[in-house]
């Protein structure tokens, strides 16, 4: 087996590379944001003035985050077909987003998920539940976001040892804090447009370039990509019990964890804030519905490369899976190291690698920029105006609160991310979409949907998925009990699934129903008034500022 470096490219023209992204997004936040009003719409919707193409691409770049561009092909170097389970779970999720949630609640709210939740119930309370949910989740998202940012940018930059990788995180955090402060949401859907255009681009490039050398011929490629990796504890074709899995054998064993993965996956989505947010970007509820079909364009495009990206890697990058597993960062390391061996390595390698590192620097900048407006908003508007002023708060004033948060959650994230540099990131990550599933989905759709819902429906609803989804992620073996652990060497682990949603997400609709059923229904003029909004958009254009 030939071994991979241990480290990839040039560093010196890696770091490079990232300069010129970072300036160059920092030069657009500011040229686009110069003459914008300071103002809470313009904090938090951008004047809700993209169109429905801008802001598919800003949601394309919110959501293929690090994760989907590192980790799916990573998975699907190292486990087949199940790594492209992933792909398929994240594109479904935004059929829901589409046919149940997209239009109603653009024509609903006003700049977070919470102005829905609240229209129609006890204002206080709900909007309370909806903020900490909010907070949680991207709290949780930031974490596996700021952590991979270590790992991998250590490994492009050929940094080593806790140091490095603690001032990596310590820069993407604070480069985080300054594109939100100057930019705002409009600074930032600028930026996840950038980035989106970058990243579909540059998969689709390494694509195009990894079908060419088999000949446009994806049979020759999977079956090259086995031949490669054949020999026992190296790869695809490994015995169960090894490291590195045969395609499907990661679920092939364990059906009903594959259906709980799945339900997180398909239904989380729908309940993410930092993408319900972007709904309010637009002006109008058609450019909303529109915004969505893009995304579902963009996003599905991107997973497509992802199969080809995963079976690329396994198949080109010398030694397969196990030179792989030997890099900082093992399967997260895939796509790098497949972009530096495309081109055989040397110069072409080290460029071409230095190209894509920047995009993955440019995703990883975007979607914790994106995570960190959606988290001050929601404290700002929230808590802040909604609970603590009674919604009488200075718009000026709320805007500093914003401003102010957006520091705290920044030095918070850069702490966090410290921490659990070291930690399961996919965990992390399955966590917040088990959470969105679980404490605002059934409230979402709920509160759009059913007439009788009410108050403590909602509350019970948030509360129950919140505890549940927390308490059944902290005891399960994604935490203790195995050896890709989060604390591999302590076992309290009973609940027999990495991922709760098969529990929490019908449990939350459970006790949503019962506990709405045995109180009294409320507010009938205000339901009557989210119905028509919500399906005809009557009323809609004076809720959102510009």
């Amino acid at each position: 087996m030939i071994a991979l470096e241990t480290s990839l490219g040039n560093p010196v023209l890696n770091i490079l590379i990232f300069a010129v992204f970072v300036v160059g997004t920092m030069a657009v936040v500011i040229s686009v944001t110069r003459s914008g009003e300071k103002s809470a719409g313009q904090m938090y919707t951008g004047g809700a003035a993209f169109s429905g193409r801008q802001n598919g691409l800003a949601i394309a770049g919110d959501y293929l985050s690090a994760a989907s561009f590192l980790g799916i092909v990573g998975a699907i170097a190292f486990y087949g077909y199940d790594g492209l389970l992933y792909s398929i779970g994240f594109l479904v999720a935004w059929l829901v987003a589409l046919l149940l949630v997209a239009e109603p609640l653009r024509n609903t709210g006003r700049y977070t998920m919470a102005d829905v939740l609240s229209f129609r119930m006890k204002n206080k309370p709900v909007r309370m539940a909806a903020a900490i949910s909010t907070l949680v989740i991207s709290f949780f998202y930031l974490l596996a976001q700021m952590a991979g940012a270590g790992g991998l940018v250590s490994l492009l930059l050929g940094l080593d040892g806790d140091l490095a990788q603690n001032a990596v995180i310590i820069l993407v955090g604070m480069l985080m804090i300054v594109y939100v402060m100057i930019g705002g949401m409009k600074g930032t859907t600028w930026v996840q447009m950038i980035k989106a255009v970058l990243l579909i681009l540059g998969a689709a490039v390494m694509s195009i370039w990894v079908l060419a050398i088999f000949g446009f011929n994806l049979s020759e490629l999977f079956g090259r990509a086995v031949e490669v990796n054949n020999d026992p504890g190296n790869g695809l074709v490994a015995q169960a019990g090894d490291m590195l899995l045969p395609p499907m054998s990661k679920y092939g064993a364990n059906p009903v964890g594959f259906i709980s993965l799945a339900v997180a996956l398909v239904f989380g989505t729908a309940g993410l804030p930092h993408v319900l947010m972007r709904f309010y970007t637009v002006p109008t509820a058609k450019e909303a519905r529109r915004s969505v079909t893009w995304a579902i364009g963009l996003i599905g495009a991107f997973y497509l490369f992802t199969l080809i990206l995963g079976f690329g890697a396994a198949a080109i990058i010398p030694g397969g899976q196990q030179a792989i597993n030997e890099l900082p960062g093992a399967a997260n390391a895939a796509a790098p190291a497949l972009a530096f061996y495309l081109p055989n390595g040397g110069l072409g390698g080290s460029i071409f690698l230095a190209i894509i590192s920047g995009v993955a620097f440019a995703t990883i900048l975007a979607v914790v920029a994106g995570l960190t407006i959606t988290a001050s908003a929601s404290f700002a508007h929230d808590i802040y105006n909604s609970v603590i002023k009674n919604g009488t708060a200075d718009p000026a004033v709320e805007v500093k609160v914003a401003r102010y948060t957006v520091m705290a959650i920044g030095a918070l994230a850069i702490i966090g991310g410290i921490a659990a540099k070291s930690q399961n990131i996919a965990f992390l990550v399955a966590l917040a979409f088990a959470v969105a599933a679980s404490a605002n989905l059934p409230s979402i759709l709920f509160s759009l949907y059913w007439k009788r819902f009410n108050t403590r429906g909602s509350l019970a609803s948030i509360y129950t998925g919140l505890a549940s989804s927390l308490i059944l992620i902290f005891f399960s073996p994604a935490v203790s009990g195995a050896e890709t652990a989060m604390l591999p060497n302590a076992d309290f682990a009973w609940f027999p699934f990495d991922n709760p949603a098969i529990v929490s997400v019908p449990l939350s609709f459970l006790v949503a129903i019962l506990v709405t059923l045995t109180g009294k229904a409320e507010f009938p003029e205000k339901q009557q008034e989210m119905e028509v909004r919500s399906m005809t958009g009557a009323g809609a254009e004076g809720a959102i500022a510009h």
